[in-house]
């Protein structure tokens, strides 16, 4: 296969996977020989075994981090700190991007950037949406809601108001307390149905304190 063929194939997409280019008739041992030239040669992004990205100047759009988190781990979401970034419920900027899965935790660097995968029980697989990232790029993402319970359930003491304070949660009007409520009932944790109380406890002062202005 020429590279021209290849930029014929995957150049539209954020990142391809090797079985993209093993359909008809080919030599699949042929076509991973070259995926592992055209890295050498920089043209080419390997992100995992068998998932790659097109190197600037061919890539036509940049793989956006949720998208690219999506495929490293199939059935995974964003969550955690990637989530409440991405809704301004934490202040910091987030240089990794996590995501939780029901199969067992990994970590990458990549090109792209790191990305750390965290392990949940079946039980907690929920509370996620479909979202539009722009350019023709969507993501599986926690809600607010579960990215807050998701990182409580992960975290050791999780649950303690200490804890919550030093996350300095903000815009927390975002948040839907009794969706918040809903989804640490449907987990059957009392840790999370303590952090929810907490949070919603932290949300109302915020709101009283931002009244009194």
């Amino acid at each position: 296969m020429e590279f021209g063929a290849l930029l014929q194939i995957v150049g539209d997409e954020p990142v391809f996977e090797t079985g993209l280019l093993l359909a008809g008739p080919v030599n699949p041992a042929g076509v991973r020989r070259q995926l592992s030239r055209w890295t050498a040669s920089g043209r080419l992004h390997q992100l995992r075994r068998g998932l790659y990205a097109l190197a600037p100047p061919y890539q036509k759009v940049r793989p956006h981090p949720f998208l690219v988190a999506n495929r490293m781990v199939r059935g995974s979401y964003v969550s955690l700190q990637s989530a409440l970034a991405h809704y301004g419920l934490i202040p910091e900027y987030v240089a990794v991007t996590t995501g939780v899965t029901t199969v067992r935790p990994a970590r990458w660097e990549t090109p792209l950037g790191a990305y750390v995968f965290r392990h949940i029980k079946p039980d907690l697989y929920y509370g996620y949406q479909w979202i539009d990232l722009g350019g023709g790029q969507h993501a599986f993402l926690a809600s607010p809601e579960k990215a807050l319970l998701d990182l409580v359930y992960l975290q050791p003491g999780g649950d303690a108001p200490l804890y919550l304070g030093e996350l300095r949660l903000g815009n927390l009007e975002c948040l839907d307390l009794d969706e918040l409520a809903r989804l640490a009932g449907l987990a059957r944790s009392p840790k999370l149905q303590r952090a929810a109380e907490c949070i919603a406890e932290m949300a109302r002062r915020e709101t009283l304190e931002y009244e009194t202005l």
